[in-house]
């Protein structure tokens, strides 16, 4: 059995883990920073890299103290290389180059979107290659056919901004607070969905990508109009964005061949009524239907080790002047979108 540390530090979240090719996490330590970003309404970069370097030794230490390892006992070290914030990308890649070299093992870096895109496999071993990915989180949001490690096809992107971010805006613009994806989901659920017209950005076009910018500008306007409690409008635009993600999801399921699966991961993947949703677009469909642990979905370390496990499984380690990257698509050949703000 080979057992993976694994290192996260993308966003706000920093966290370690100890990951067997077994499928057991014999470990698991993260420190959010949502405290230090509440009063800004989202996460600052320079907070988060601090916040991160401050906290990363202890993390690794006590989930090697739980595992009941000592670094000479991993099998190889995975971290976190991109996308996501730079400086706190760095401060977790650093670290993890750093005990590689130190205790003279394999470095494997990391894709975050591709944490998210494998770590349904750490939780359900019945889930096989080929199947459709719906990547939803703060700054990504893609439709994907994974059909193995390092093997992607992207159908859909967002041509501006995730549904993520689309969230975290409506809670800063209800004064719900942050992180805004939990606190539209409780105010929706008080909400009545049919309160306000919003739009439903490219719903029913031939384009296959997302857009929520325009949403998010309907939001701003019926705040404020001062027309409708802020619940409704929670409710109104929680409903919009499960309408277009199924919308642009059911496209997808006709291009994904040989997709056994309609598996969704990322943050935004918490969210029940964007499950539900789905679990019955892929019954409709005839796909099982996979999802993380509510958990999983969010930023987390776990997922990085099991990444670190698939790709050690197949041979794919990685020097130590690898650098860290900002963006990394996981489908470089995939054809550039219109919209100058593209999230690859």
């Amino acid at each position: 059995m080979a057992l993976i540390l694994g290192i996260e530090s993308s966003c706000d979240e920093t966290a370690a883990a100890l990951i067997g090719s077994d499928r057991a996490i014999l470990a698991h330590r993260l420190a959010g920073q949502e405290a230090a970003h509440a009063p800004f309404g989202g996460v600052v970069p320079e907070i988060a890299a601090r916040a991160h370097s401050e906290v990363l030794r202890p993390l690794i230490e006590g989930a090697l103290t739980d595992a009941g390892v000592t670094l000479a006992d991993v099998d190889a070290v995975a971290a976190t290389a991109g996308p996501g914030l730079i400086g706190g990308v760095m401060v977790g890649l650093v670290t993890g180059k750093a005990l590689a070299l130190a205790a003279s093992k394999p470095f494997v870096a990391v894709n975050h979107l591709e944490g998210h895109a494998l770590s349904p496999r750490l939780t359900d071993p019945d889930l096989a290659f080929p199947y459709l990915l719906l990547l939803v989180s703060g700054g990504h949001c893609q439709l994907l056919l994974v059909e193995g490690v390092n093997r992607y096809t992207r159908l859909a992107t967002t041509i501006d901004d995730a549904a993520g971010e689309a969230f975290d805006k409506t809670a800063k613009l209800l004064g719900l607070g942050y992180p805004g994806g939990p606190a539209v989901e409780s105010a929706a659920a008080r909400g009545d969905a049919r309160a306000i017209r919003l739009p439903r950005p490219l719903k029913g076009s031939a384009e296959p990508h997302f857009s929520f910018a325009g949403l998010k500008s309907a939001v701003a306007r019926a705040v404020e109009a001062r027309e409708h409690a802020p619940d409704d409008i929670a409710a109104s635009f929680q409903a919009a964005v499960v309408d277009c993600l199924i919308d642009r999801t059911a496209r997808a399921i006709r291009r994904a061949a040989g997709a056994t699966a309609l598996v969704v991961a990322g943050g935004v993947a918490a969210n029940q009524a964007i499950r539900s949703a789905l679990q019955a677009l892929a019954a409709e469909h005839g796909l099982r239907f996979v999802a993380p642990p509510l958990w999983l979905c969010t930023d987390n370390a776990a997922m990085i080790g099991w990444a670190g496990v698939e790709r050690f499984a197949a041979g794919l380690t990685d020097p130590l002047d690898t650098p860290a990257r900002a963006r990394w698509p996981l489908d470089p050949e995939a054809e550039t979108v219109r919209g100058a703000g593209v999230k690859a």
